[in-house]
């Protein structure tokens, strides 16, 4: 059995966005797989969905509700997981398979190479994969003093790659950026949607635009920002169409 967990809170992503990553994993697996959903809504999600409550931490206010939450994850017991499993974030397209992500150096912690930190040894937490329990006393030191190591390290996937020796990246191509990786430059992007990789599996969508946003061919701007109307423009691709929606 193979395990994927993500985490849902607040009001930014609804319970669809639950339902398609699992639906979308199925269809990307060929082994059996299980999606575990960490969240405080359990509302019209997928009875196939295994929901748990988040897991408790200690936060400053200031970022309780940011990726910081994801420190959660690294505590053990973690409910009754065990082993490596698969943490996606749920704002991303999955557009190939995902056995491979569980066969890929097992026991190791994998996680994307941070796509504006290329060469500095900085992972990107849109899609990681942990053994539960190994690394608990990263979680363990956090808790002592979550604001000494937050303001320190600003993002919690700095501190974990700071702090796990045993990291190790995917490979390139499996895990692309839509902003940083796909989208054409301008002005190129008014006319022509992101190509897809063949051998991507992941795309991740950090900040704007979201998949929906793609999807409907709109990169939403604030009224304050008007200005970035002219270079914030994109078309929509065949393949989030096939794997979003």
């Amino acid at each position: 059995m193979q395990t994927i967990i993500c985490m849902k809170w607040g009001s930014r992503y609804g319970h669809e966005y639950v339902n398609r990553l699992y639906k979308s994993i199925k269809k990307h697996t060929r082994r059996k797989t299980q999606l575990h959903c960490f969240t405080d809504d359990t509302s019209n999600i997928d009875k196939n969905v295994i929901c748990k409550p988040l897991p408790k931490i200690s936060l400053p206010d200031s970022i309780a509700f940011t990726p910081w939450r994801k420190m959660s994850l690294w505590q053990y017991p973690l409910y009754d997981l065990q082993g490596d499993v698969l943490f996606l974030d749920l704002d991303l397209v999955i557009t190939g398979n995902l056995d491979r992500f569980f066969n890929f150096k097992p026991g190791f912690y994998c996680v994307i190479e941070n796509w504006t930190q290329i060469g500095e040894n900085i992972g990107n937490t849109s899609c990681f994969r942990f053994t539960v329990g190994k690394h608990s006393s990263i979680f363990e030191k956090f808790q002592k003093d979550p604001e000494k190591y937050w303001k320190k390290y600003h993002i919690e996937q700095v501190y974990l790659s700071k702090k796990i020796k045993d990291q190790a990246f995917w490979p390139n191509e499996w895990c692309k950026s839509f902003k940083h990786n796909l989208l054409p430059r301008w002005p190129l992007r008014i006319w022509k949607p992101a190509k897809l990789p063949k051998e991507t599996s992941i795309v991740a969508f950090t900040g704007k635009p979201d998949p929906d946003d793609v999807v409907n061919g709109k990169w939403p701007i604030k009224n304050s920002q008007i200005y970035k109307k002219l270079y914030k423009q994109l078309k929509t691709p065949q393949w989030i169409l096939d794997n979003w929606l």
